[in-house]
C-alpha cells in the first residue's frame, strides 16, 4: 500500500482504513488488520466498506481469527500455488469451462475410459515418454488409430489449458505423433444407387426419405442438415446457407433443381427447422427409418446412410470431369483443399478416359480410319 494515503485509525486495536473510491464513484473506506503472528508483522486487507459489506467490527474479527491459527491471504495464496494439479484436477478444470456439447461428452468418455485410470492421479511434470507411450499402446489394443490419435490429443489439450492458466509446467517433451490412414470413399455402383433411389421413393417416412435425398442432392453434412432452416433457403435467389460448418464461418452453396424439388415439396410445419426433432427443437440424431432403408436397398453394412450419400454426391462431380477440385472444394465446405484431393483420383480417371477417347480419334485418323462423326460448331464470318 503507497506511504502516501492517510491510514485512519478506527477504535478496535490493530484495524484502520484508507479512504478510496467505489465502482459508482462514491467514497468508499478500504479496512485493513495489522496483527503480530509467529514473531512477524502482517499487515493485510480486510475488505471494502461497499464491495465486501466490511465494517470496522467484522475486520477486528477477521484480525482476531488470523491471531488464533487461521492463516493470511498471503499464507492462502502460497498455500493455493502449491496445490497439487493432477491431471484429474486439470480436466475438472478443463471441463468446467467448456460448453455442454457432444464434443465435450466425447472428451468426458475418453478421458474416463483412457486417461484416468492410468494417468489421472499423475502430475504434468510427472509424466514421461514411456508413460504417454504406454496409453497409446494399450488404447491401440482395441481401437482403431483415429481413437488413439484423439485421446493423445485430449491429454495434451488438458495440460496445455492447465499451463496457459499458471497451474501447472507444459509438458516437457513431444508427444508422440499418431498417423491415420483412415479416409474412406464411400461411393455406390450405379445399381446400388438405383435401389438406393428405389428404397427411399417407397419408403412412407418423408422426414427420412428427404432427408436422404438433400443429402444427396446437395452434398450437406448430417449436423449442417440439422440445423437447416426455412430461413436458411432463398428459394429466388437460388442459395442455402449453411450455417457454422466444419470448416468455420457460415457458407453458401447454390440451390440446384434437384434440391429445390425436394425442399419445395417437403412440408412445413410451426418449427423453424426443415428437419425439426421432438417439439420442433433442432434434430440431434437423423431418424431411424434412414438405417432401414439402407437395409432395405442392400447396401453394404459398413455403408454410412448420411456421410456415404455426400461421399456419393463428391464422387459423381469428380468423376464427371466437368468440376475442378477447387470447384468441389467450395461446393462440400471443405476448409482446406487436403480434405477435397481424396476425390482426385476419380477426376484424374475422367481425364485418363477423355484422354484415350482423343487417342483413339487421332490413331484412326493416321491409321487412315475415318473417326467417328464429333459434334463441331460452326463458326460464322
Amino acid at each position: 500500500m503507497p506511504n502516501k494515503v492517510e491510514r485512519i485509525k478506527t477504535n478496535y486495536p490493530g484495524v484502520y482504513y484508507i479512504m478510496s473510491k467505489a465502482t459508482d464513484g462514491r467514497p468508499e473506506k478500504i479496512y485493513y488488520i495489522f496483527y503480530r503472528k509467529g514473531g512477524k508483522q502482517i499487515e493485510e486487507k480486510a475488505g471494502r466498506q461497499f464491495q465486501n459489506d466490511m465494517t470496522p467490527a467484522r475486520a477486528a474479527r477477521i484480525r482476531t481469527q488470523r491471531i488464533e491459527g487461521d492463516p493470511s491471504n498471503q499464507e492462502r495464496r502460497e498455500e493455493a500455488r502449491q496445490e497439487v494439479w493432477t491431471i484429474t484436477r486439470l480436466w475438472q478444470e478443463y471441463s468446467a469451462h467448456k460448453p455442454i456439447t457432444k464434443g465435450l461428452t466425447t472428451d468426458r468418455s475418453r478421458f474416463q475410459k483412457f486417461i484416468e485410470p492410468t494417468l489421472g492421479k499423475k502430475e504434468p511434470q510427472e509424466l514421461s515418454p514411456l508413460d504417454v507411450d504406454r496409453l497409446r499402446i494399450s488404447t491401440a489394443k482395441n481401437h482403431k488409430p483415429q481413437t488413439v490419435k484423439h485421446v493423445i490429443a485430449l491429454l495434451v489439450r488438458i495440460i496445455n489449458h492447465g499451463a496457459r492458466l499458471g497451474l501447472c509446467p507444459g509438458l516437457s517433451f513431444k508427444p508422440p505423433t499418431i498417423k491415420v490412414h483412415n479416409l474412406k470413399t464411400e461411393d455406390l455402383s450405379p445399381e446400388q444407387l438405383a435401389a438406393l433411389m428405389e428404397a427411399i421413393n417407397e419408403d412412407h417416412d418423408y422426414q427420412a426419405a428427404n432427408f436422404m435425398r438433400l443429402a444427396l442432392c446437395t452434398g450437406m453434412r448430417r449436423g449442417e442438415l440439422f440445423k437447416l432452416t426455412w430461413a436458411d433457403i432463398d428459394f429466388e435467389r437460388g442459395y442455402i446457407t449453411i450455417r457454422a460448418p466444419k470448416g468455420g464461418k457460415d457458407q453458401i452453396i447454390p440451390l440446384n433443381q434437384a434440391a429445390r424439388e425436394v425442399l419445395e415439396s417437403h412440408p412445413k410445419d410451426e418449427s423453424p427447422f426443415v428437419f425439426p426433432g421432438r417439439e420442433g427443437r433442432q434434430r440431434t440424431r437423423y431418424p431411424k427409418r434412414i438405417d432401414a432403408i439402407r437395409k432395405r436397398a442392400n447396401l453394404p453394412p459398413d455403408f454410412r446412410p448420411l456421410h456415404g450419400l455426400r461421399h456419393v454426391y463428391a464422387s459423381m462431380l469428380a468423376s464427371s470431369g466437368q468440376v475442378d477440385l477447387y470447384t468441389l472444394q467450395k461446393l462440400l465446405t471443405h476448409k482446406s483443399a487436403a480434405m477435397t484431393q481424396r476425390y482426385a483420383h476419380l477426376r484424374d480417371e475422367a481425364l485418363r478416359r477423355a484422354s484415350d477417347l482423343a487417342g483413339d480419334l487421332i490413331g484412326q485418323a493416321l491409321n487412315g480410319n475415318k473417326p467417328p462423326r464429333v459434334a463441331q460448331q460452326r463458326r460464322e464470318d
